[in-house]
């Protein structure tokens, strides 16, 4: 089975990344591998990427007044 690395794959797994995010998983939660074969490493680049993504965005969010008093 392969796996078509093109712009669709890409942006389910920026999608899966941000919703693991969102669901409260840790970054290294990621279901791809780093090390595995060419659709693991893709997968594990864009799914952190996503995750990456939301996180900035969620921290964005916050008041700046929050994060003024850390």
């Amino acid at each position: 089975m392969s796996v078509q690395l093109d712009r669709t794959t890409y942006q389910d797994r920026l999608n899966e990344g941000k919703a693991a995010y969102a669901a409260g998983d840790p970054s290294d939660a990621c279901p791809y591998s780093m090390y595995g074969s060419v659709e693991d490493r893709f997968g594990y680049r864009y799914w952190t990427k996503g995750w990456s993504m939301a996180r900035s965005e969620a921290e964005a969010q916050q008041p700046a007044e929050a994060s003024a008093g850390q």
